[in-house]
């Protein structure tokens, strides 16, 4: 059985992932904030597998809290976003297998790393990781590259979808255990390479300040 994840965090079955959200669950009574850093961390990067991300994630994630779900016999998660809004979501939706659409969107964000790799080795060669937001000096373990300076990443990749004809447009290689994937149309890709690089408007934050910001 191929192993699982939970953003960085490998797991050898489908039922322990699904084990790690449920202790989180069971650790927080209904109505209480999840204030244990690592669980907040998880629940960030589980929201951010749900079908429906970038519309529950909205203006990015403050914090969690723990209520009862619909039926009311079971706890679920609760994103409190940074405007005060509260979205409920499903972690089993988030635990399920991704689309096609989820994982193209995947593809896309590893088809540009190496834009997102060679930004922050720019910065720290020229002697600037400093937090574009607060001008802090930033420890290289604690630095982010975060879109909070331009259009969403979200939103770039989905300009450049739609102008393709679509998600069902875009094929792609076998994926890894990682779940990586790539284009199999190397010509789109460069064209998708292109797009991102002409759009994305790059910049640092720290760990803590791009918690709160949007990452899908």
């Amino acid at each position: 059985m191929p192993e699982v994840w939970i953003g960085p965090r490998r797991y050898a079955t489908k039922k322990a992932r699904q084990e790690a959200v449920q202790a989180i669950l069971g650790r927080y009574g209904l109505g209480q904030d999840v204030d244990q850093e690592d669980d907040d961390l998880l629940l960030r990067d589980l929201l951010d597998m749900h079908p429906d991300a970038a519309q529950k994630v909205g203006p990015g994630v403050d914090r969690f809290r723990i209520i009862p779900t619909p039926r009311g016999h079971h706890k679920g998660p609760e994103a409190v976003l940074v405007d005060g809004s509260k979205v409920a979501f499903s972690y089993q939706k988030c635990l399920d297998a991704p689309t096609h659409r989820q994982r193209v969107l995947a593809a896309m964000r590893t088809e540009i790393q190496p834009q997102v790799n060679a930004y922050y080795e720019s910065r720290k060669g020229s002697h600037t990781l400093v937090s574009d937001e607060s001008g802090q000096p930033l420890a290289p373990d604690d630095t982010h590259v975060s879109y909070f300076q331009g259009p969403r990443f979200h939103d770039i990749a989905m300009e450049f979808v739609q102008a393709a004809g679509g998600f069902d447009a875009v094929d792609l290689t076998a994926e890894t255990a990682r779940g990586l994937a790539l284009f199999t149309d190397r010509t789109l890709a460069e064209r998708w390479h292109a797009h991102h690089q002409e759009h994305a408007v790059l910049g640092l934050l720290s760990a803590k300040e791009n918690l709160r910001r949007p990452r899908v």
